[in-house]
């Protein structure tokens, strides 16, 4: 019989705090639950806004890490969908009701009831969420995808989120063939949504405040780069564009980029500012454009992502890290000192 399991981890103790190494507790295995020898966990910027307590909301001791790769350790005796050996993920979610509308429609991210996040949550049983920064975790199997074997589970972690994040507006918006879509920001979440669009079939433009990842953004896909800096960007880029994707984390001249927009072209912001952002309504108007906002994907979405990024040759891009230089990593990523996501390697936990 399944029992308790201590094991290593890295945690936030308290707001703002340095993570530090310690033990956390992950439960018995359930009729439908998979314990994952975890290999790789990608750090994502919302790691950073939560243990920094950006956002509020936050549970300390923390144990962040949405982006989970690994293999499959033991499973339950309910178990259909994964094996001991497998290679799977685990992204941003661990449970929802299953039962609402937006649930049954493969829309968990949506849940009615909100989902149970990996981390900084508290689960169905009442107990706190733990995330990958850690040796093993236990997921109900439904909220477990398979990493397919063309995908190393170091530059695959990075998709549970980064990935996902990109990919479902670009589907939802159909993305793809005659389509003109801009990315602004070329970090974590931008570096995938050019990838992702050029494989789509999409002609994909790079905002970015400078030229300085260039050549970078044009190696990934990119049919062009353009400086926001530079006023004539959107001078020459009026009222040219179908989708422009926001992966940004900072406040942003939204009206700017309205400008940019066709006649039912749409704004979809994905990074999350610390701060209420003002919109001006008026400069929306007059061609029926629209400001929206996209959160990960579901299951069913997240597998097929995983399975069409193996199929295009479409991966993060990394930088691996052994465990004790995650403060380290948090500091250059708030200055921007990655290209393109940092991967903490479990094994040196």
């Amino acid at each position: 019989m399944s029992t308790t399991t201590t094991v290593t981890a890295y945690a936030a103790p308290a707001a703002k705090a340095p993570l530090e190494r310690t033990t956390v507790e992950r439960r018995a295995v359930r009729e439908r639950d998979v314990r994952i020898t975890v290999a790789y966990a990608g750090i994502c910027h919302s790691d950073l806004h939560q243990v920094r307590a950006g956002w509020g909301g936050e549970i300390f001791p923390m144990v962040p890490g949405h982006e989970i790769t690994g293999v499959v350790r033991e499973v339950g005796p309910g178990v259909t969908r994964h094996r001991v050996g497998d290679r799977v993920g685990v992204g941003c979610m661990v449970d929802s009701c299953r039962v609402c509308d937006d649930c049954r429609a493969g829309l968990e991210q949506y849940c009615a009831e909100v989902p149970v996040w990996t981390y900084n949550a508290v689960g169905r049983d009442g107990q706190p969420t733990y995330g990958g920064y850690s040796q093993e975790i236990v997921v109900d199997e439904h909220f477990v995808v398979r990493v397919p074997d063309a995908l190393a589970l170091d530059v695959a972690a990075p998709l549970l989120c980064a990935g996902i994040t990109t990919y479902s507006p670009l589907r939802h918006w159909r993305t793809g063939p005659g389509r003109r879509v801009a990315v602004v920001g070329l970090g974590g979440l931008g570096h995938m949504a050019v990838q992702l669009a050029h494989a789509l079939g999409a002609e994909v433009t790079v905002l970015s405040q400078s030229l300085r990842k260039r050549e970078d953004g044009l190696r990934l896909g990119a049919d062009d780069y353009r400086a926001t800096s530079d006023p004539a960007t959107f001078e020459r880029l009026a009222r040219s564009l179908d989708l422009v994707l926001n992966t940004v984390s900072a406040p942003i001249d939204h009206a700017a980029y309205f400008g940019l927009l066709r006649t039912d072209g749409a704004m979809v912001n994905l990074g999350l500012p610390e701060e209420p952002v003002r919109v001006h309504l008026q400069s929306l108007s007059g061609r029926r454009r629209s400001m929206s906002s996209s959160g990960i994907g579901g299951m069913a979405e997240t597998q097929e992502m995983l399975d069409f990024c193996a199929e295009h040759g479409v991966a993060a891009e990394i930088e691996t890290i052994r465990a004790e230089q995650v403060n380290e990593a948090y500091d250059r990523l708030l200055a921007g000192d990655v290209r393109y996501r940092f991967v903490i390697d479990a094994a040196t936990l």
